[in-house]
């Protein structure tokens, strides 16, 4: 590879492995001329390329500006290194430079048994090295086709580069054939130049300067499009709460797994800090399908940022990027409490604590159910949505599965979501969610936070697998408080213990209109209201989904205490009905 300009070096070039010679919808300009923003990455392209580059692509993720790589179906490589060689002699690697102008070796080996593809390069002068540049297990067998093209391509650029090959051999099965190196051509000599004397400075300075606003062009393309969004007309309405991508990416340190707090159901957590202000941030990535009704969507997040209330995390905003919503919360440095509660490498957390947790919480329900200008359904409350401020205070927070509804009306939703354990009864049945199904899930989180173990645990003996019904016949038995947190140690005030305890179960009725609303919950909690007897036969309360398989088909079982059989059974619906 011998570029014009001997320190900098044009587009690399690419073995390449296609099944089809035609590479009308490649971009000349770039990705070895192969392949375009669009189809980079699409299995369909049944593509094998080994890249020798030399010049650093950021959406492309290339590791430096003198590289190898391995790309199958996309550009970007599954994995490259520093182009380098084994010297048997002195057993150590030694550096090559792509556009050094010299003459080098490339061996690319694969073991159809073994699945293994190894890259090897060294300078002509050289036999093949014992150790390869790059070994990597590798399946062909979805990507090669029945009939195949070999060959190089590669892609123009702002700087020009001659790419030769002397001579190569290639073997569908078996070891290719040697080449003869004292056989093979030797580069051509350059050009001298048959200018006039007096143009000698002249060209340089106005090949400098095309150079020059070619590169700034290449650069400005590729940050714009490192930091492309999607913006709509209509997302004007929500100003402030829009955040850059570029804020976003820079905040995050590029989204590097150094700054990952944590991944779910909904997408990945990262910790962030804005340039802007200083100030640090969560930052949640969720797929979202542009063809849902975006600007409803849109709107409904708009809503969640302007809820306001101590105990809720703060959503500030968010960014649209392609197939992706970034939503920006306020950070939480202590995390969430489900690792506070189930794992022994932490500290305890204290009684007094773990109430006012539940307290908050309860407060935060109240404020959404009743007290903002619309009734919001979290619809997914446990101790793992719960997160903890630098202070411990709990907030409520992953609004993912939220719903809004003017209040006085009936909420439209017909699909069952939650998390096991943690629904109610009459969402499987009709998979309607309605503020009684989110105290039901309440009442659920109370109780793993006073006996500090999960809603579900397969492991445990049969009476306790399920937290509701073991609590449930502790109480029967008079021995409701042994089903206290033993990490506690007995380190808790009686009374708020079996209050949290017998108000769980009753949050647990499996009719709706038996629980109590979060107001008479805050109210218990406070102190400012008694809490009503419970019949001992508890014949209402327990009924507890044990498994569930998402997505698509799934099943339910469902337990229920004392004289209840079992009963199971699957649908693909979204309504879903069970016999008694």
């Amino acid at each position: 590879m011998v570029p014009e300009l001997p320190t900098l070096g044009g587009q690399g070039m690419a073995f390449t492995i296609s099944p089809s010679v035609n590479f009308t919808g490649a971009l000349a300009t770039q990705y070895f001329g192969i392949l375009n923003s669009t189809s980079n990455g699409l299995s369909s392209n049944h593509l094998l390329a080994v890249e020798l580059d030399a010049v650093p692509s950021p959406d492309l993720k290339d590791i430096n500006d003198n590289h190898v790589g391995i790309d199958v179906n996309s550009l970007i490589s599954i994995e490259s290194a520093p182009v380098t060689y084994f010297s048997d002699e002195e057993k150590e690697n030694k550096s090559l430079t792509l556009i050094s102008g010299h003459v080098m070796h490339v061996w690319i080996d694969y073991d159809e048994v073994e699945m293994l593809l190894n890259v090897t390069v060294a300078p002509i002068t050289r036999t093949k090295p014992t150790l390869p540049l790059l070994s990597t297990p590798l399946d062909l067998s979805s990507v090669m086709l029945d009939s195949m093209y070999v060959g190089f391509s590669s892609s123009t650029g702002a700087v020009a580069s001659s790419h030769y090959i002397l001579g190569w051999s290639f073997n569908r099965g078996g070891q290719a054939q040697s080449l003869d190196v004292s056989k093979l051509p030797t580069l051509p000599t350059r050009r001298k130049s048959r200018k006039k004397p007096n143009l000698r400075i002249v060209v340089p300075t106005i090949t400098a300067i095309i150079l020059l606003v070619a590169i700034s062009g290449d650069v400005f393309i590729i940050r714009r499009k490192k930091y492309e969004e999607l913006r709509e007309d209509w997302e004007q309405e929500y100003g402030p709460q829009r955040f850059s991508y570029k804020d976003l990416y820079k905040a995050t340190k590029g989204f590097t797994d150094s700054e990952l707090l944590g991944c779910g159901g909904f997408g990945k957590v990262y910790r962030g800090v804005l340039p802007s202000s200083n100030m640090q941030v969560a930052v949640k990535k969720v797929s979202h399908d542009s063809r849902q009704g975006t600007k409803e969507f849109v709107s409904e997040i708009a809503s969640m940022g302007r809820l306001r209330h101590r105990n809720l995390v703060q959503l500030f905003g968010y960014c649209r990027r392609k197939g992706e919503l970034l939503l920006v919360y306020d950070y939480m440095p202590n995390g969430s409490l489900d690792k506070l509660l189930f794992r022994n490498d932490t500290p305890c957390l204290n009684w007094g604590r773990r109430y006012q947790i539940i307290r908050g919480v309860a407060s935060a329900l109240l404020y959404l159910h009743e007290e903002w200008e619309q009734v919001v359904l979290h619809r997914d409350v446990k101790a793992s949505n719960v997160l903890l401020d630098a202070d411990l205070n709990g907030r409520l927070g992953d609004f993912g599965l939220a719903k809004f509804h003017d209040h006085g009306s009936t909420p439209q939703t017909t699909k069952v979501v939650g998390t096991v354990g943690y629904l109610a009864p009459e969402i499987t049945r009709t998979g309607k969610s309605t503020t009684c199904s989110d105290v039901f899930s309440f009442g659920t989180f109370m109780l793993e936070v006073a006996c500090g173990r999960k809603p579900v645990e397969s492991e445990r003996p049969p009476e306790e697998v399920v937290l509701v019904d073991w609590v449930l016949e502790c109480w029967k038995r008079g021995a409701i408080l042994g089903t206290g947190d033993p990490r506690l140690e007995g380190n808790y005030v009686v009374e708020e213990m079996e209050l949290v305890l017998r108000l769980g179960l009753l949050c647990s009725f499996s009719t709706p209109q038996a629980r109590p609303s979060m107001r008479q919950i805050s109210q218990y909690l406070d102190g400012n209201a008694s809490l009503p007897e419970m019949p001992l036969d508890g014949a209402s309360i327990g009924l507890m989904p044990v498994s569930h398989e998402e997505p698509g088909d799934f099943t339910l079982s469902f337990h229920r205490s004392n004289d209840y059989s079992a009963h199971s059974f699957s649908s693909t619906d979204s309504i879903l009905s069970c016999g008694r």
